[in-house]
């Protein structure tokens, strides 16, 4: 039985959307607005990598708006961090109305999963990720060559990094999801997964800056939670098994 029995006609469709995605702007802003107010704190957050590198670093500010356009930078992307629960909320309730009952009850450990998992990719990136990317980028410099770096490339280099790893750890989630609702099977991944691999490369080349060293260090990651998605599909498809062979036990008995 579906959440609503009634077929929602398409102009209705689009004002939900519309309506879903104005509250899920809102979130964000509230988000970037209170960044905004604690931008300074934050920055010194997002340069303690450099304090990580054995090699002499200095952050430089080389064009008159590149505080301003870093601050805005900062307050976009804490922004989405704290509207995240929000807005993943907001996409659940659009997506709920085509669900069944059975289905609606995920809705509190998919949020949460999902935020823990992005939070926990950032985490990754900025602990480990960052810091080993910075030594060995500054470390190729010889001897004599300045470490200068503009702050506002230094700090678009460090949010796209913890942005794609806090993407890129939603892979278990949207396979547990998927294989829940029959989508996605294990035996499918694990045919596939040579054809994976090549793309997982090739989308690590897209998100990641153009050099072969970062889209490696991005490239591992994806290829473990691709294997542990493949367990995460296989305990569903085992569990969805179980719980059928319960039931007709029971029609039988």
């Amino acid at each position: 039985m579906k959440i609503n029995d009634k077929e929602m006609p398409f102009l209705e469709h689009l004002e939900e959307f519309r309506n879903r995605i104005i509250k899920a702007l809102i979130a964000l802003v509230v988000g970037m607005v209170a960044c905004l107010f604690f931008s300074k704190p934050l920055l010194n957050i997002l340069l303690w990598p450099t304090t990580k590198v054995n090699v002499p670093l200095d952050i430089q500010v080389l064009k008159v708006q590149g505080m301003f356009m870093v601050t805005l930078e900062i307050a976009f992307f804490g922004g989405i961090i704290i509207g995240l629960p929000v807005i993943l909320y907001q996409l659940w309730m659009f997506i709920a109305p085509g669900l069944y009952r059975n289905e609606k009850k995920y809705v509190p450990r998919i949020l949460f999963s999902a935020t823990a998992l992005f939070l926990l990719g950032v985490a990754f990136a900025y602990y480990i990720i960052i810091p080993f990317a910075l030594e060995f980028f500054i470390g190729l410099a010889p001897e004599g060559i300045e470490t200068n770096i503009a702050i506002d490339f230094y700090i678009g280099f460090v949010v796209r990094i913890l942005a794609v790893f806090g993407l890129i750890f939603q892979l278990p989630i949207m396979s547990y999801f998927l294989s829940k609702l029959g989508v996605l099977k294990p035996q499918l991944m694990k045919k596939y997964r040579r054809h994976a691999i090549v793309v997982i490369f090739i989308v690590a080349a897209i998100l990641t800056p153009p050099d072969p060293f970062t889209q490696t260090l991005l490239a591992i990651p994806l290829m473990i939670l691709y294997e542990v998605s493949i367990i995460i599909s296989q305990w569903v498809d085992k569990s969805k098994k179980k719980t059928s062979e319960e039931a007709i036990e029971k029609q039988a008995g």
